[in-house]
């Protein structure tokens, strides 16, 4: 038995040559599965709740494919990997539909920095209260998930020091969001945001994990992980949703795998403790990725991240060999080895390329890895 799983992709359009041009409106004019962002240079697909990892592989690709034979009928246009305005504008707003009043308040409220490309995981939990008891799991544990995909290590054409900018320069709304003890604590706590206004519509909460559902906050039916930055590998992505979902399957399993039951930092102040631990890890990754010294939730030692990604791996093989999915896991262990996106970027402009031409190189590998993909996977489940 396997959760029911589904993706948010996020994109950027432009040049081989790595140029961010804005596109979605006519995209999403055009295309069946495409919606927009307030800025068009990025567009989104999503990919319905499956539970095999084949059939997710293929939902990934195929709107890829759809989406790079419509930009080539447009021109020399492609997708751009990365999670930040790499090669630039940053300092202008590009609005995808300039009579959308939510669109309009996200530009004046925070401007570029919500121009951004990302994947969000969402996992299907049915039991409300598993539900929150996973949402507080992968919560002090979201840092880790963003180590691996770090991806947004320029902007502006420039090496900003950051594996990932996009989590540096991307606003948390609001700016304290609790570890939610229960679905009636989230409810209570919604409503209250929205009645002061930290909150437009139940939407406006952009922390790095959340419960979501059809009707929040009161009909829930998943966890919803936005903090990764864009895993362009498919094969990587489904690694880091197949660490995810073993995960899950633990703290469904068993109960006491909760950070406010189970960390044995100080009871009376556990929830604050644990709030500034994560607050203070997701920062130190953002920098330094798999190299981020971090504090572990359970007792708040110090531990290297690749190092804890490394422990849970081991932690999770046996779920993930009772469901099915361990040959799913092991692109973690190359992660680890060879370094995220924005880790071999850097090392590759700290030897003398430029950021430029790395855009350029991943676009091309992004290109050939797609069509291998389909060639040897999604023709033959087609047939």
């Amino acid at each position: 038995m396997l959760l029911p799983k589904g993706f948010e992709v996020e994109m950027y359009t432009g040049t081989p040559e790595g140029e961010i041009v804005g596109l979605s409106d006519r995209i999403v004019a055009d295309l069946d599965r495409f919606s927009r962002e307030p800025d068009k240079r990025n567009v989104e697909y999503t990919t319905a709740p499956l539970c095999s990892y084949d059939q997710l592989l293929c939902e990934l690709v195929r709107p890829r494919q759809i989406l790079r034979d419509y930009l080539h009928r447009l021109g020399s246009y492609t997708l751009v990997p990365g999670s930040t305005l790499s090669l630039g504008d940053s300092g202008q707003f590009f609005r995808s539909d300039p009579n959308n009043p939510y669109h309009d308040f996200i530009e004046r409220s925070y401007g570029s920095t919500v121009v951004t490309a990302s994947v969000h995981i969402n996992v299907g939990i049915g039991d409300l209260e598993v539900l929150m008891r996973a949402n507080r799991l992968i919560r002090v544990e979201a840092p880790l998930y963003l180590a691996l995909s770090a991806s947004s290590p320029f902007l502006d054409g420039k090496v900003t020091g950051d594996d990932s900018t996009r989590w540096q320069v991307f606003p948390q709304v609001p700016e304290e969001v609790p570890l939610f003890d229960s679905h009636g604590h989230f409810v209570r706590w919604t409503e209250e945001q929205l009645a002061l206004g930290t909150m437009q519509n139940v939407r406006h909460l952009w922390s790095s994990v959340r419960p979501n559902g059809d009707r929040r906050p009161y009909n829930l039916n998943r966890l919803e992980l936005r903090i990764c930055d864009l895993i362009a590998d498919p094969i990587d992505l489904l690694a880091v949703t197949a660490l995810l979902e073993a995960r899950i399957w633990q703290t469904i399993l068993d109960p006491s795998l909760d950070p406010l039951a189970s960390s044995r930092l100080p009871e009376n102040t556990r929830a604050e403790a644990l709030l500034e631990l994560t607050r203070d890890n997701e920062r130190a990754v953002a920098k330094d990725s798999l190299d981020a010294t971090l504090r572990h939730w359970e007792d708040g030692r110090e531990i290297l991240a690749r190092d804890w990604i490394e422990q849970m791996y081991q932690t999770v093989l046996p779920t993930a060999k009772e469901r099915g999915i361990r040959c799913f896991l092991s692109p973690i262990r190359q992660i680890l080895r060879e370094g995220n996106p924005a880790q071999q970027w850097r090392r590759a402009c700290e030897n003398g390329s430029s950021p430029r031409e790395q855009i350029v190189g991943a676009i091309e590998a992004e290109i050939r890895r797609e069509r291998e993909l389909e060639d040897k996977l999604c023709r033959l489940l087609v047939a």
